[in-house]
């Protein structure tokens, strides 16, 4: 089975990446689980202005997203689906269609 996943990202002053949500899942996974993963797509934080640098003020916004796709090995939906609760980095994850995958019409 196929998942979309929506992991929180923190980023830096500068609106850059400052932490790898993927990594926070993968700790949580044996290695049989995941045959593989897709890094679809990050959102920049809300608080990145014209000046590319986050202003002080805008600390509490410097949040942004990663999309991922997992292909998950048959019997491991469970384990999957558990890890990302326990992960503390995912927004959001749904089961996936072969024909909900970004690309195929």
């Amino acid at each position: 089975m196929k998942y979309r996943v929506v992991f929180r990202e923190r980023s830096n002053r500068e609106g850059e990446k400052a932490e790898d949500p993927a990594s926070f899942l993968e700790a949580q996974l044996d290695n049989e689980t995941v045959l593989a993963s897709t890094f679809v797509e990050r959102t920049g934080p809300d608080a990145k202005h014209s000046s590319e640098i986050l202003e002080e003020d805008d600390d509490f916004l410097s949040l942004a997203t990663e999309v991922w796709e997992y292909d998950v090995a048959d019997g491991k939906d469970q384990a999957f689906q558990e890890a990302l609760q326990n992960s503390e980095m995912v927004i959001e994850f749904e089961p996936l269609e072969e024909s909900d995958e970004l690309g195929v019409s």
